[in-house]
C-alpha cells in the first residue's frame, strides 16, 4: 500500500513540475504570435485576387503568379515566427513584401490582359 501511495505521490509531483514547462512552451509557439495587421492585409489581398478572377481581370497565369507570391509571404511569415517572436526587422520585411504583392495585384488587374 505504501508503495502505491508513494508512486501516486511521485507521479503527481512529476506532473506538477512538467505542466508549467508545457504551458510556457505553448505560450511561445509560432501560432500564438499575433499579427492582426499582417493577417488582415493578407485576407484583403486574397479577396482582391478572387475578385479579379471572378471579374475576368486576371488570367490563369497571372492568378497563379499572384497566388505563388502570397504563398511565399505566408511561408516567410511562418519562418519569421518560428523562434517565438517577430522582430521589428522581420515585421518590416513582411510589410515590404505585402506592399509589393499589393502593387503586383493592382498592376495585373489593370493591365490589358483579360481572361477569355
Amino acid at each position: 500500500m505504501k508503495r502505491i501511495l508513494l508512486s501516486l505521490w511521485c507521479g503527481a509531483a512529476l506532473c506538477a513540475a512538467v505542466l508549467p514547462v508545457n504551458v510556457l512552451a505553448a505560450g511561445n509557439s509560432p501560432g500564438k504570435i499575433k499579427t492582426p495587421a499582417i493577417n488582415e492585409r493578407q485576407h484583403q489581398q486574397q479577396a482582391r485576387i478572387r475578385q479579379g478572377v471572378k471579374s475576368g481581370e486576371l488570367t490563369r497565369h497571372e492568378t497563379a503568379r499572384l497566388e505563388a507570391e502570397e504563398a511565399r509571404i505566408r511561408k516567410n511569415e511562418k519562418s519569421a515566427k518560428a523562434d517565438g517572436k517577430l522582430t521589428p526587422a522581420e515585421r518590416q520585411r513582411l510589410e515590404k513584401e505585402l506592399n509589393k504583392a499589393s502593387h503586383d495585384i493592382h498592376e495585373q488587374k489593370h493591365d490589358e490582359q483579360t481572361r477569355n
